[in-house]
């Protein structure tokens, strides 16, 4: 059997090559004690510890397989490593630090337990010596939620649509004023069928005679991201009756404080006038007593 088949048939001693992937995942319940679990975001990288130590003399020695779920992944046979075309240059193993393998730049197609199986060659055959697995779960983190107002349905009713995307996992989407929920509207969930990244919106009514302060909350995984609406209610404005109704009690106020102020004066010219006369009198009368 050439090179390339050994590649292809990990188990080479075994006549079953097909159920490599379910005697893998049937040893997971022998050797499996608990799976560790690593949290990663789109594009970054992630280290899958083996958590087994071989030193550099074993590896010719030892056969490591790596596979995701029922496919596989990486494996190491003679010394030499093999990579599957899906994670062709991107990842790689690190015999330094217990055979962990490192995948970059992270697709959100890399979610799932990875498995480590480390088999030994004993009395002419490879036997199962370790077994470990890994959760791997990577998001894609949604941006702060966008808030538009839609308008107004009916009167004194305003309606606004919470939206966010581009994010992963599966999110939830809930109104909120003064930590209790609200009922929404429309609220949708869709899921671009390549990139497998969700989008979320969700619409809500309230009455615009009242102050509010609305917190649309997007839950995704242990995470979170939120925004917050505030409205104020305005002032009644007086429609074109009253208005006309004010301008014209206006105009009346004004007119009459005119009236009044032009009969005070008129009242009060003749008396002035009687005065300034008698004044008169008084300093001529004054004068002529003097004289004599």
């Amino acid at each position: 059997m050439d090179h390339a088949a050994k590649w292809k048939t990990p188990l080479l001693k075994h006549p079953y090559p097909k159920l490599f992937p379910l005697l893998m995942l049937a040893s997971l319940f022998y050797f499996c004690s608990g799976i560790i679990q690593v949290n990663k975001t789109v594009e970054e990288v992630a280290v899958l510890s083996c958590d087994y130590n071989i030193s550099t003399k074993e590896l010719t020695e030892i056969r490591i397989y790596w596979q995701k779920d029922d496919e596989m992944v990486l494996a190491v046979m003679s010394g030499k490593v093999q990579v599957w075309p899906k994670y062709k240059n991107r990842t790689f193993t690190d015999v330094t630090d217990n055979h962990s393998i490192v995948i970059m730049a992270l697709r959100l197609s890399d979610n799932g337990k990875y498995t480590c199986i480390i088999q030994k060659i004993e009395k002419g055959s490879y036997k199962v010596k370790h077994l470990t697995s890994v959760m791997l779960l990577v998001r894609a983190d949604f941006p702060v939620p966008s808030i538009t107002d839609l308008g107004n349905p009916s009167h004194n009713i305003k309606r606004i649509m919470c939206l966010t995307s581009g994010g992963f996992p599966k999110p939830h989407l809930s109104w909120l004023e003064n930590e209790e929920e609200l009922n929404a509207i429309n609220t949708t969930v869709s899921q671009d069928p390549e990139t497998e990244l969700y989008t979320i919106s969700s619409e809500l009514d309230f009455n615009m005679t009242n102050n509010h302060s609305f917190l649309c909350l997007v839950k995704y995984g242990n995470l979170i991201v939120s925004q917050i609406f505030n409205w104020q209610k305005s002032e009644p404005q007086p429609s074109n009756n009253q208005l006309w109704i004010i301008i014209l009690s206006s105009v009346v106020s004004g007119i009459v404080v005119i009236t009044a102020l032009t009969l005070r004066c008129l009242v009060h010219r003749p008396a002035a006038r009687w005065r300034q006369r008698e004044m008169g009198r008084a300093r001529k009368w004054k004068r002529s007593h003097l004289s004599t």
